[in-house]
């Protein structure tokens, strides 16, 4: 099975004891399906509820105990339905000046109006996600490693005998596959070395197997890491292949904000010359490459997507998907800035000045993008907008980040429902946000992008295994809205010394 029979334990639905505790913090509010507490992916600073934000919260909790009470059901049960979502989804409409907004009818927070919009079956391929391994003692590494932060989180105490099953193959999932839409997923490699590193192409690679194994269909692909800066050219030449043959990667993983002693590298270097170079040479042309979300210490050239543009150019036959979209969380993302040097803009920019147009070989991904502006509906707007101006609906990819921030299914539900209003498609010249720009982005353009057919994989995926599990789990479905990821700069900073820097 996908999960461990017996009685349900605590990872599915209810609060451990440590969850239990941390709601005595100020951080620890009462759960939401939409979920809008400060989180981060490890790789940036969360940023703190602004009071307007943390307002809608305090009053979306009310609503969500009225409307519980008024459809007469638990408040556990209400929140796992989409009148749920909208209540919160309707609160954030207030933060919005006319730019960007969920387009929800009012009563959708407490009539079946909300699964109009809502709920959809659409072909949901999210290009990055994460988990960890449960069974080689990675985090019993003499040197500090991601155990040490993972065992002190409230998601942690999840009821399983060892911690580290809390962010294993299980519960990712439960939470990916059973707990959202989503249809397919590539798990994204992490950097670190081989003894203390969470998540060896190996072991990716067996999650991919045991889920394709439960009489279904291929839901995962893989990356395969590549530090050029961490270790020889000739070591680099020789795992490539190593990874391509034995493990057959969908994509290289690239890390170029960072290396030893902080030292990363730019595209246009000689380091990732050789990396794209080999790369195409085995056929494997997809480079997963993360852009932006800066932590402290991380040299802006190495972060800023400048170099993605002539990158691109320099070697036309690879398929650069840029993490992040170059994004930045402490920049409000506004109206296109054509001398940015950071942040989406940069990316844009980059793009244009190498000649990098809509049919190009660059895609933007959202993954953490996106969950941080979706409580923000204007930026959210510019965001959305821009990209689709400049990179084009065919050129942007969907990703979460989850397990980190949980299930994606807030994610999805948001997207769903956004929309950038006519004022600023008048005002910015921004295209509107379709249904048919949202199928793309969600999960047609990652089809083409990993060579799926998604007529062909729907058929593949409506009676496998996992496909029949969500139809008995819907019967009585248990979600967690648990994140994952460090909630504060404390929680970051232990997350940090736990990775060493990495």
């Amino acid at each position: 099975m996908y999960f461990r029979s017996g009685p349900r334990s605590r990872a599915y639905g209810e609060p451990s004891t440590g969850a239990l505790l941390a709601r005595r913090t100020p951080l620890a509010l009462p759960p939401l399906p939409i979920k809008i507490e400060p989180v981060s992916n490890g790789e940036y600073l969360p940023v703190p509820l602004p009071p307007a934000l943390a307002r809608v919260r305090r009053e979306a909790v009310a609503r969500v105990d009225t409307n519980a009470d008024r459809a007469g059901i638990d408040r556990r049960v209400f929140l796992g339905t989409t009148c749920a979502s909208a209540t919160v989804l309707l609160g954030l409409n207030s933060l919005g000046c006319g730019g960007g907004r969920y387009r929800l009818p009012p009563e959708a927070a407490h009539e079946a109006a909300a699964a109009d919009v809502l709920a959809g079956d659409e072909f949901i391929f999210d290009v990055q996600t994460h988990l960890v391994a449960g069974d080689r003692p990675w985090w019993r590494a003499e040197e500090p490693n991601l155990g040490d932060f993972l065992r002190t989180q409230p998601s942690s105490q999840c009821g399983e005998p060892d911690w580290v099953q809390c962010f294993t193959e299980d519960p990712f999932i439960k939470e990916v596959f059973l707990d959202s839409d989503t249809k397919m997923a590539v798990l994204s490699a992490l950097w670190g070395d081989l003894e203390a590193n969470p998540l060896l192409v190996q072991e990716a690679a067996r999650a991919r197997d045991r889920i394709a194994r439960m009489e279904g269909a291929p839901r995962l692909r893989i990356h395969g890491i590549v530090e050029p800066n961490a270790r020889s050219p000739e070591l680099t030449d020789e795992a490539m292949p190593a990874l391509a043959e034995a493990w057959d990667v969908a994509a290289w993983k690239l890390y170029p904000v960072w290396g030893p002693d902080g030292e990363g590298y730019r595209l246009t270097d000689e380091l990732a010359a050789r990396v794209f170079e080999k790369g195409i040479s085995l056929g494997k042309n997809r480079f997963a490459i993360h852009k932006g979300l800066p932590l402290p210490g991380m040299a802006p050239d190495y972060t800023s997507p400048l170099d993605v543009g002539p990158a691109a150019k320099a070697y036309p036959d690879a398929v650069l998907l840029i993490y992040h979209s170059g994004y930045e969380s402490d920049r409000r993302e506004g109206p296109y800035d054509p001398r940015a040097d950071r942040g989406v803009d940069a990316l844009i920019r980059s793009l244009a000045e190498a000649g990098i147009g809509k049919d190009g070989n660059v895609y933007a991904e959202l993954g953490s993008l996106w969950r941080n502006v979706m409580t923000d509906p204007d930026q959210a707007a510019h965001v959305l907008g821009k990209l689709l101006t400049h990179v084009g609906e065919d050129r942007i990819l969907w990703g979460t980040d989850s397990i980190w921030y949980g299930s994606p299914q807030d994610q999805i539900q948001a997207f769903r429902a956004f929309e950038i209003t006519p004022e600023f498609q008048e005002r910015y010249g921004y295209p509107a946000l379709t249904p048919v720009a949202k199928a793309k982005i969600f999960g047609l353009n990652a089809a083409r992008v990993y060579d799926v057919d998604p007529d062909e994989m729907r058929r593949a995926l409506a009676w496998d295994a996992l496909a029949n599990a969500k139809r008995v789990y819907e019967q009585a479905p248990s979600p967690s809205f648990r994140t994952y990821g460090p909630r504060t700069r404390r929680e970051l900073f232990a997350f940090l010394r736990a990775e060493r820097g990495g």
